[in-house]
């Protein structure tokens, strides 16, 4: 769900040597730190030269901006002004010191590269102003700047769902459902997602997506309300509304971006920090949701109905807490389509068959297994090596994105007991 933070503007880094006619903008940071050091050798105690606090006021201005939005001309000016007038009302007392004459120099070439008047308003000291309120890491860093406290990195969550259909949850909890019908993914004060699940065989309780709905709420002055709505064969790349972006101007605070057409968009939010994955593979739909914890847990009691917060509710699943009992895949292959199937894949040719696309045998391997003896669609393969590869995308923990059975002699967890009764099932369905 993509995702953009703002970078550091290159400008914010001055520079530790003499600079060439067009010095690179990434050597202003050099000289705060050298500002840093000379600040506490015995040339900063023989005289009361302000550099230091001018070229930390700088980086302060200008570590905010990002240059691919507009208005970053204008900001980054107005805070190279601020640094000039600075280095003007330090001229005497930083008569001999060399950081302030190669601060001089880097000011004058940085503003003749961006065509900057010397003339013109300047920026604050104050950083808060340079925050983008539409960017969630960046209100979050104005937040926690205005309460005082240390800037920390926010905690995000990770939800798929794919196949027919596996569920991956926001607490990295993973079933097997039947969950027919109009189901919510997500539900919160910030972002609903549902998902419509049709049979894939006549007769089985086995489903697969062919619909998603998705509401991005409006929020503050960021974006209007937006509705996105995908169905088999017609993955669009608009909202239905027929914009492709939310937000004022050209700071575009959401936008779908189309990787493949008609196959793979991608949704991203920078307002709420959440990137949005959609793709078909064969006849339906997987989708992949990365969002901030804080904005995941926000909802209402009502609003506890939430695939990917909750999981499926146990009459809605086809595991046991991770395991199929045999009965269930009687239920799920009547004897008619396990022979028609049978026909296609066995144990063995499936497993071969997942094994081209996913070279580890974690649960992205065993359910790509199931589906193909479920199915015998191999558009199920590509389903479960997408969804796998959408974890590495957006999850943020590398160390989670596999699951893989339990090993040792200590009890079997739930991994373990799906891995083990899906090769039972498998061979039971294989020998219908």
């Amino acid at each position: 769900m993509g995702r953009a933070a703002p970078s550091r503007a290159a400008g914010a880094e001055p520079l530790l040597r003499r600079p060439p006619r067009r010095p690179s903008l990434a050597a202003l940071g050099l000289l705060a730190a050298l500002g840093l050091l000379l600040g506490s050798g015995d040339c900063q105690m023989q005289t009361p030269c302000g550099i230091q606090k001018c070229t930390t006021d700088f980086v302060s201005l200008t570590s905010h901006l990002n240059s691919a939005f507009e208005g970053f001309d204008l900001e980054f000016c107005k805070a190279l002004r601020a640094y000039s007038a600075c280095t003007d009302r330090n001229s005497k007392v930083c008569r001999g010191n060399l950081v302030y004459h190669y601060a001089v120099l880097g000011i004058s070439d940085l503003m003749s590269q961006r065509n900057c008047s010397k003339d013109g308003p300047t920026s604050s000291t104050n950083p808060e102003v340079t925050h983008d309120p539409c960017n969630y890491n960046d209100h979050i860093e104005a937040r926690e700047y205005q309460g005082g406290g240390k800037t920390t990195t926010p905690t995000y969550l990770f939800c798929g769902l794919f196949g027919d259909p596996h569920l991956r949850t926001f607490k990295d909890h993973f079933q097997t459902c039947k969950v027919e019908g109009a189901w919510p993914l997500v539900d919160n004060n910030y972002l609903s997602v549902q998902v419509t699940n049709v049979p894939v065989v006549p007769g089985s309780s086995a489903t697969a997506t062919n619909k998603i709905t998705i509401i991005f709420k409006s929020y503050q002055d960021c974006t209007d309300q937006k509705v996105y709505q995908a169905v088999t064969d017609d993955l669009p790349a608009a909202f239905v509304d027929g914009t492709t972006s939310g937000g004022a101007g050209n700071i575009k605070s959401l936008q779908i971006v189309e990787k493949v057409s008609g196959k793979y968009v991608e949704m991203h939010a920078r307002y709420i920090g959440t990137t949005v994955y959609i793709r078909q593979l064969g006849h339906y739909l997987t989708l992949a949701i990365r969002m901030p914890q804080e904005l995941v847990m926000a909802y209402e009691e009502t609003q506890d109905l939430q695939l990917c917060v909750n999981g499926c509710p146990s009459s809605e699943r086809i595991d046991d807490s991770g395991h199929l009992p045999l009965p269930v895949m009687g239920q799920l292959l009547p004897q008619g389509d396990a022979a028609h199937i049978q026909s296609v894949y066995t144990l063995e040719t499936a497993t071969t068959k997942c094994h081209e696309k996913i070279l580890v045998k974690d649960i992205y391997f065993y359910s790509c297994v199931f589906d193909l003896l479920t199915t015998g669609d191999t558009n199920f393969t590509a389903a479960a090596h997408s969804a796998l590869q959408d974890v590495e995308a957006l999850h943020p923990r590398k160390e989670h994105w596999h699951i893989f059975p339990s090993s040792g002699g200590g009890d079997v967890g739930k991994s373990s007991k799906y891995f083990v009764s899906l090769g039972l099932c498998s061979i039971f369905v294989a020998f219908l």
